[in-house]
């Protein structure tokens, strides 16, 4: 199985409101961008990459996680982040019952992901 099909049968197998959270979720972060890569990784992840990680997505008890993984570099105009504040680097945004994916500001915090990401390579590129 690709990365893909695994991240359909991980959505498929949540029955509750956290696997249509978890398609929408999806469904944004692949609109974002057409060179977004999906992955599958650490012991059973979906992960997004464009030019570097974007985000690893998981669904828990009573929430669905995306983790951004350069999110503290991140500008987030729309306030979605609300966990993880604390750290270094990662930022994530937990979604919980009934809460509405906001697909316009999620765009843009993807966008801006891929911005960093880029920023990044093109500075490795000139040192």
């Amino acid at each position: 199985m690709n990365p893909s099909q695994r991240i359909d049968a991980l959505i498929a197998g949540i029955t509750d409101w956290r696997g249509e959270t978890f398609a929408k979720v999806r469904r944004v972060i692949l609109e974002a961008d057409d060179g977004i890569v999906e992955e599958w990784k650490y012991m059973g992840s979906p992960v997004w990459y464009r030019d570097g990680m974007i985000a690893v997505a998981n669904a828990h008890k009573g929430k669905v996680k995306l983790t951004f993984a350069s999110g503290a570099s991140l500008p987030d105009p729309d306030k979605l982040f609300n966990a993880g504040l604390e750290g270094n680097a990662r930022r994530a945004i937990d979604f919980l019952e009934g809460d509405k994916v906001d697909a316009r500001a999620l765009k843009t915090l993807v966008r801006a992901a891929i911005a960093f990401n880029q920023s990044k390579s093109k500075k490795k590129a000139a040192g």
